[in-house]
């Protein structure tokens, strides 16, 4: 089937001028939220920790901190981008278009993964005023950052599929990924923990996007690479496999 550019056109064109239009919450909110870390975290508290592997506790935190970005507006972006259709029954004149069920979810998906990066980048060079930010490897955090962003953006397209509201929308950001993230390393090194800690945080996914993000700006990371980046194809497999399965049988849209 001929891919149609077209429709994947106009619904990511769409999400994009609805980031416009919102740009105070979607874009300057967390930005600022993120800048509050940095001044309390980096700041005051970093001038009383000492180095961490070598480097400044403001510096340390970047990765953490920019990971946490990029889990909540990733999932938050699509979810709500897939569910106000749903609410306000615009669904179904996407569903009755020529447009097949891989490009609908490239276009939102797309369109929640530009955005998220798009506040990544702001959040990366507002830490610059900071702190002292270094990039060992620009390549792999290009890459980490986009892998991310789409893999989450995706998790976020299957979250707003099978909420039935808000409240249910919100559930998985606020109650899950928030907590992973701050008891997952980003604001300190799992070596500060002690071992029986450190043996449940191995459990916490989050803890090893954060390893690789905060690998690619160091060179240091308590765990290989290659389980960071495995973990995140892994994941994005299955989000894959479910947002297509569901889409297909029109759970929670054609019902």
């Amino acid at each position: 089937m001929k891919f149609n550019y077209y429709a994947f056109k106009a619904i990511y064109l769409h999400e994009m001028d609805r980031f416009r239009r919102t740009l105070m919450q979607s874009l300057l909110s967390p930005v600022l939220s993120t800048s509050l870390y940095f001044i309390v975290f980096g700041s005051v508290i970093g001038g009383y920790v000492q180095k961490i592997d070598g480097i400044s506790y403001g510096s340390y935190i970047v990765p953490g901190l920019l990971m946490l970005t990029l889990l909540t507006q990733s999932i938050s972006n699509t979810s709500f981008g897939i569910f106000f259709p749903k609410f306000n029954g615009t669904i179904y004149e996407i569903l009755a278009a020529p447009i097949s069920t891989l490009e609908i979810v490239l276009a939102f998906v797309g369109a929640g993964a530009t955005k998220t990066l798009i506040v990544g980048l702001m959040i990366f060079l507002t830490s610059t005023f900071f702190v002292e930010v270094e990039v060992k490897f620009p390549l792999l955090m290009i890459f980490l950052l986009v892998l991310v962003s789409f893999t989450f953006a995706l998790f976020g397209f299957l979250i707003g599929l099978m909420s039935s509201n808000f409240e249910q929308m919100s559930i998985i950001p606020s109650l899950v990924i928030t907590p992973m993230v701050f008891l997952g390393g980003s604001l300190y090194s799992l070596d500060m923990l002690p071992e029986f800690w450190q043996i449940v945080t191995y459990f916490n996914p989050v803890v090893y996007l954060i390893n690789g993000l905060r690998f690619s700006f160091y060179g240091v990371s308590d765990f290989n690479i290659w389980i960071s980046v495995g973990l995140m194809l892994a994941f994005l497999a299955i989000c894959i496999a479910i947002v297509t399965s569901l889409l297909k049988k029109g759970y929670n849209i054609k019902a």
